[in-house]
């Protein structure tokens, strides 16, 4: 049986999405890991299911390249906000997609100067209670924590958004990811493994940022990562609330804004569309 898919990509994070509005698509978690491969398969980070909603626009199942199911991811549900647009599923400036981790809402912005669409999401409010992350810790919440990792003590402060994250402030450049990223995601003090952002600050209202992505590896970007990222940073003092911080990632650039919420702003684009034999 074939199936029309479309891959698309925010800030680099790529997925292969499927239109199941009206036709199911069984399988999900072997399909991610066959289709993700970037050499035997189509190529991304995961697959995107776009399943109908009784509450909401649409709802998003997304699926990473390990086959496990992930509860949101915002780079992913710009694109699936592009996606009801564009088919005219959902045409309009503002719409709602459900998530494993709650109703997003989002807005469809002007386009940007390359014509890429720009959407802007409320992620909702940063948690740091570490039972909600969840982080086996007795505090209260895991802030300037400590982490022992690859023979060195790192500090470390975790935050969910709807995902569970550990936000180091570190150079992310030269970082051996590949090895201390598998040591965070399954360190045990993170009992659903844990997404690590390295980031650091580079000017006023800036920070870079490199993520390893449990279940997924290093990716180009996260967007629930560069909330995590500034909402950490806010919580230890690093930039104050309410202004706009530009996370800059391996690809591409997102805008966060830390309020009584988390906004994430950034593009959503189509690189191809196809069929595929499933």
């Amino acid at each position: 049986m074939r199936r029309k898919f479309v891959k698309m990509q925010g800030a680099g994070n790529d997925y292969i999405y499927f239109d199941c509005l009206r036709d199911p698509l069984e399988g999900a978690e072997a399909l991610a890991v066959r289709l993700s491969d970037r050499h035997k398969g189509i190529g991304g980070d995961g697959i995107v299911l776009i399943c109908p909603s009784a509450e909401a626009d649409a709802r998003m199942r997304m699926f990473n390249a390990d086959g496990s199911e992930g509860n949101m991811c915002g780079n992913a549900i710009r694109c699936v906000a592009k996606y009801l647009f564009d088919a005219g599923i959902a045409r309009k400036e503002e719409l709602t997609i459900e998530t494993r981790s709650g109703i997003k809402r989002l807005r469809i912005l002007p386009r940007g100067e390359n014509g890429a669409f720009r959407v802007r999401v409320d992620m909702g409010p940063a948690v740091f209670e570490a039972a909600r992350i969840p982080v086996r810790t007795e505090a209260a919440e895991f802030v300037r924590g400590k982490v022992e990792a690859g023979g060195r003590t790192f500090e470390a402060t975790c935050v969910s958004m709807g995902n569970p994250h550990c936000v180091v402030f570190e150079d992310p450049d030269g970082l051996d990811l590949s090895h201390i990223g598998p040591l965070f995601e399954s360190h045990p003090l993170f009992p659903e493994r844990i997404n690590t952002e390295f980031v650091k600050k580079t000017g006023e209202r800036s920070l870079k940022m490199r993520v390893w992505e449990r279940g997924s590896g290093e990716t180009m970007a996260c967007g629930t990562g560069a909330c995590a990222a500034v909402a950490a940073a806010v919580r230890l003092g690093v930039f104050p609330a309410g202004e706009d911080v530009r996370v800059q990632l391996r690809g591409g650039e997102l805008t966060v804004c830390v309020q009584d919420t988390v906004f994430m702003t950034g593009e959503a684009e189509t690189v191809f569309t196809g069929e595929v034999e499933l």
